[in-house]
């Protein structure tokens, strides 16, 4: 169930982005398919792709003091765009980094608010241990 929650705020979050950047458009008659879609692409390449270019470009954030991670973070976006139009013929259309780099800015923050949303439950596998 969390999964699915954590999908569907994805797919709200590139809805947004849709509408609000320049750049990053809907292409397709299907709109709802197209971001789900691209919403379950973007959740592999950061849950796969996104650790390793992390860990490739720890030097320059680390040098940058983190905002690093934006370009990371855009490059996943523009990459999930471009898997989802050349590899499923998904009409979600990221044009460029610049619109990549601002949409992933809208993607994270609009994630970060619905996700204050979502009730978190507490670990029930914690091992507890008295003396």
């Amino acid at each position: 169930m969390k999964l699915l929650i954590r999908w569907l705020i994805t797919a709200i979050a590139l809805f947004v982005a849709a509408l609000a950047i320049p750049g990053i458009e809907i292409a397709d008659n299907r709109a709802f398919i197209a971001v789900a879609a691209t919403a379950a692409i973007l959740g592999l390449l950061n849950a796969f792709l996104r650790p390793i270019l992390a860990f490739l470009a720890c030097g320059f954030i680390i040098l940058t003091l983190g905002f690093g991670l934006l370009f990371v973070n855009a490059l996943v976006l523009w990459l999930s765009s471009w898997v989802s139009q050349n590899w499923f013929g998904i009409g979600f259309v990221v044009d460029g980094f610049w619109p990549a780099f601002w949409g992933s800015i809208v993607v994270s923050i609009v994630s970060f608010f619905l996700s204050l949303f979502v009730y978190d439950e507490p670990q029930s596998d914690t091992i507890v241990q008295s003396r």
